[in-house]
């Protein structure tokens, strides 16, 4: 009597959790993706004082990269990585806003840093944001992917790239470019910290449907402004915390785990649990600065440990394999492609990123020996040039951090990136996680042989390396 194939995977299920799940049915996949956060501040990192209990216990069931990156630490560059799995200067969006005009050519273009609240722009820097979203166009999203298979797909919070459809999401909170106020997430900028519900809702219609489902959940948090719960303000300033400002940034923090929860709690509700693949990131760090309301040096938008280095979890109960992978290396570009499969979704070839699915399953080592990131201005000087802004690339090699910084155009937020220090840097992160001792002069074989490896990842032709603050020209301070 022959076998029947579901006999062998009942079977096999019993040697191998998830796999009969994974036959039967792709999984649902959420990307929980928290705004401005630093690596370090996270119970399951081990904070002295921050409180995250529901990260804590994702974490717990999940396969975590301690040492996990993101390789643009700006939150759109990063997010269009989330998005279709390239490196910003594969996809193009490589900056939050195109340079301003002339002042004779962009008379009408919005003043300030164009925070999305409807005032008027001008026709010709309009014309500038559209040619930037353009670019997301071509490469096919995870969205667009997923919604070949069968998904539904949801978003909320950030969202740079136009009208949620044109992402190719099925529905979503943001209007989006080139409705009034569409910038970066306009309506969808309530989640979190306004509710759980048309993430909850969207859920509920999708299993109504039997339908695989997408939740793309980016909050506007903790990121400024910081106006967390007075409870939480207070318990934070009771805890002895001094700055009223680093109160309430760890206070968002504890407010934007306080969503985790709900949303975790939804899935256990639905008893989706066990359906759903959860992969875990910020868009960039944020080390508070305990004298006003913004960062410090070294965080957000710079190339350092503090602005790249992201916990990245991947949760799917039954499946992946829980624990920490400690020292193994792992990017944001693995993302996508690890979702795809998991979804049984054919993953595009030019894709850089590794699918982590097979072991994440096994429990076995990850083959990635190098993460890659790179830095550029906060404006886009020339969107189809993105050499033109590059501030810093950066590689790591197992203990080794090679940072290499360059004299791309800053434009209006040159106080982002002083450059400021001798260059190259190398730092032993094993060591000195926190880059504190440049190695560079002792181990110049070590900085030729990172720099190649920088070289052969992106070739650079049309800017000079630093070697210090002098050597840029004035024009490009």
């Amino acid at each position: 009597m022959k076998t029947s194939l579901i006999a062998v995977l009942s079977l096999l299920s019993l040697a191998v959790p998830g796999l009969l799940r994974a036959a039967d049915a792709p999984p649902n996949i959420i990307y929980l993706i928290s705004d401005d956060h630093a690596w370090t501040d996270y119970g399951f990192m081990g904070h002295p004082v921050i409180e995250t209990p529901n990260l804590d216990k994702l974490a717990s069931r999940s396969g975590l990269f301690s040492r996990g990156y993101v390789p643009t630490a700006l939150c759109r560059p990063a997010l269009a990585t989330f998005a279709n799995g390239l490196y910003a200067h594969q996809h193009g969006v490589t900056g939050n806003d195109p340079s301003p005009l002339p002042a004779a050519a962009g008379a009408s273009q919005a003043k300030g840093k164009g925070k999305g609240k409807g005032q008027p722009e001008s026709p010709e820097y309009a014309a500038l944001r559209e040619k930037l979203i353009a670019k997301m166009d071509a490469p096919p999203t995870i969205m667009d992917l997923l919604g070949e298979k069968g998904y539904v797909s949801h978003q909320s919070g950030k969202w740079w790239e136009g009208t949620t459809a044109r992402g190719g999401f099925t529905e979503g909170m943001t209007r989006g470019f080139p409705n009034p106020g569409g910038r970066h997430g306009d309506e969808g900028l309530k989640i979190g910290r306004e509710g759980m519900e048309p993430i909850f809702d969207f859920i509920d219609r999708s299993v109504a449907a039997e339908k695989p489902f997408f939740v793309w959940y980016f909050p506007f948090m903790p990121h400024t402004p910081h106006t967390p719960p007075q409870r939480l303000f207070d318990k934070y300033k009771a805890k002895g915390i001094e700055s009223d400002h680093v109160a309430r940034y760890y206070a968002m923090v504890e407010w934007f785990d306080e969503t985790v929860g709900q949303l975790l709690d939804k899935l256990e509700e639905k008893g989706l649990t066990e359906k759903t693949l959860i992969v875990y990131s910020s868009d960039n760090g944020w080390i508070q600065d305990p004298d006003g309301q913004g960062y410090a040096p070294k965080s957000k938008q710079s190339a350092n440990e503090g602005g790249t280095r992201q916990p990245l979890l991947f949760s799917w109960p039954g499946t992946i394999i829980p624990g920490d992978r400690k020292e193994q290396l792992c990017s944001t570009v693995d993302f996508v492609p690890t979702c795809l499969a998991a979804a049984g979704v054919e993953i595009p070839e030019n894709l850089p990123g590794l699918n982590l699915l097979p072991i994440l399953k096994s429990g076995k080592p990850t083959p990635r020996e190098e993460v890659f990131g790179e830095t550029f201005a906060h404006d886009v000087a020339d969107i189809d040039d993105p050499e033109a802004t590059l501030v810093y690339r950066w590689v790591i090699d197992g203990k080794w951090k090679l940072l290499l910084t360059y004299d791309g155009k800053l434009g209006r937020y040159a106080s982002s990136h002083p450059r400021t220090e001798k260059r190259p840097q190398l730092y032993d992160l094993l060591a000195d996680p926190h880059e504190e001792k440049n190695l560079a002069a002792e181990n110049p074989e070590v900085v030729a042989r990172l720099a190649a490896k920088l070289q052969e990842w992106w070739p650079v032709t049309k800017r000079q390396v630093l070697t210090e603050w002098s050597e840029v020209p004035a024009e490009r301070k």
